[in-house]
């Protein structure tokens, strides 16, 4: 195809990608911060800061839902730039380790919303699902920055 550079496109996805990455890491934070509230009656802070266990868990449900919006539009640029510039999908292993990267987080999300006292297995399946993203993550970044060399002058 003879299109203009991709140069744009290839930025928004740095941030996205550094934004999921941040986004990841404060829901960890926050994710420890209300299981040791759960599990421990030695957590003072926590009531003068942000509202309390409700605050840090709209700060949660904040940031998964970012995360969530900023790894679909990785998606959505990915699936775009490598058709814009290379006319398919498929050029590299950045390509599966991306869809497993969005399926992971995606159900890590739909977990979360099963998140209940008569559902145990949910909150299980959410941090297993989390902390296997954590690999994904890793796994795209590597293979990313492999793709980004192939664009680069």
């Amino acid at each position: 195809m003879n299109l203009p550079s991709f140069l744009w496109l290839w930025k928004i996805a740095a941030w996205s990608m550094g934004l999921s990455l941040l986004a990841y890491l404060m829901l960890a934070v926050t994710g420890v911060w209300m299981f040791r509230a759960r599990t421990s009656q030695q957590f003072p802070f926590i009531p003068l800061f942000m509202g309390g266990n409700r605050g840090v868990r709209s700060l949660h449900y904040l940031m998964g839902i970012s995360m969530v919006s900023l790894v679909l539009l990785l998606l959505a640029i990915g699936i775009v730039g490598t058709l814009g510039h290379f006319g398919s999908l498929g050029h590299s292993s950045h390509l599966p380790a991306g869809l497993i990267v969005v399926a992971l987080v995606l159900l890590s999300a739909f977990s979360a919303t099963q998140i209940s006292p008569t559902k145990p297995w949910a909150r299980t399946l959410h941090i297993s699902l989390n902390i296997i993203l954590f690999v994904g993550f890793a796994w795209v970044s590597v293979t990313g920055w492999s793709v980004v060399q192939k664009y680069l002058p």
